[in-house]
């Protein structure tokens, strides 16, 4: 019996060499900003510490502390993220549906009552803990809200420039927009029975704006 073979014949499989495969830092960015938004849900911003998230990431306070060097950057990296929860912007080049289509894509009006919720927890946070620590929600202010609406009038202002609207003020009208939608859109609101009757509001907040906005 040769080297490479075992007691029964048959060849012996080489054990592969080398470390095995880890995260890519593009991974494990996105578990930690994941894990990170979970917990300055749960226990706010200053009972949340990046030790913490750490432990909860099962990496290295080292490993944490490369990607997201202070609590303030993973923070605003959460940030950025919960603004995709809250818009699904920017739409595909391609994309070429009917603008109430569209806006309703934009604003997620059909998530899952578990993720709309979720993406409403965060929001909640900062309002609570904004008066304690008042850049929490300057940061949710000028990199979520603002950030948000700039991305959306860039769309409104791009959709005009094809014909499908007639606006002078994109800024303006996504201001309208998301003061009408997100106004109805909290899990605090009891006006509605139901998610299906909610979702029929927000339909109807659409097509008054795209009435309001189409061409002549």
């Amino acid at each position: 019996m040769s080297d490479s073979e075992t007691t029964t014949g048959q060849p012996l499989t080489k054990r592969k060499r080398g470390r095995p495969k880890t995260h890519s830092d593009i991974d494990r960015r996105s578990i930690i900003i994941d894990t990170a938004r979970k917990t300055f849900v749960e226990l706010g911003f200053s009972g949340t510490t990046t030790d913490i998230v750490a432990a909860r990431c099962r990496i290295s306070k080292q490993t944490l502390y490369r990607l997201f060097p202070s609590k303030s950057d993973l923070f605003l990296a959460v940030v950025a993220a919960h603004r995709q929860m809250m818009l699904d912007l920017p739409r595909p080049s391609e994309e070429d549906a009917p603008v109430d289509v569209v806006l309703q894509k934009i604003f997620m009006i059909d998530i899952d009552e578990e993720a709309d919720n979720e993406r409403h927890a965060f929001i909640h946070i900062v309002i609570r803990e904004g008066a304690q620590f008042p850049e929490i929600a300057e940061v949710l202010r000028r990199d979520g809200l603002e950030h948000s609406r700039r991305n959306l009038a860039d769309w409104l202002a791009a959709e005009a420039r094809r014909g499908k609207l007639v606006i002078e003020d994109p800024l303006g009208c996504a201001r309208i927009l998301m003061d009408m939608l997100f106004g109805a859109m909290g899990p605090q609101r009891g006006d509605f029975k139901t998610r299906l009757d909610r979702r029929r509001h927000l339909v109807l907040c659409i097509d008054l704006f795209v009435r309001g906005t189409k061409p002549s």
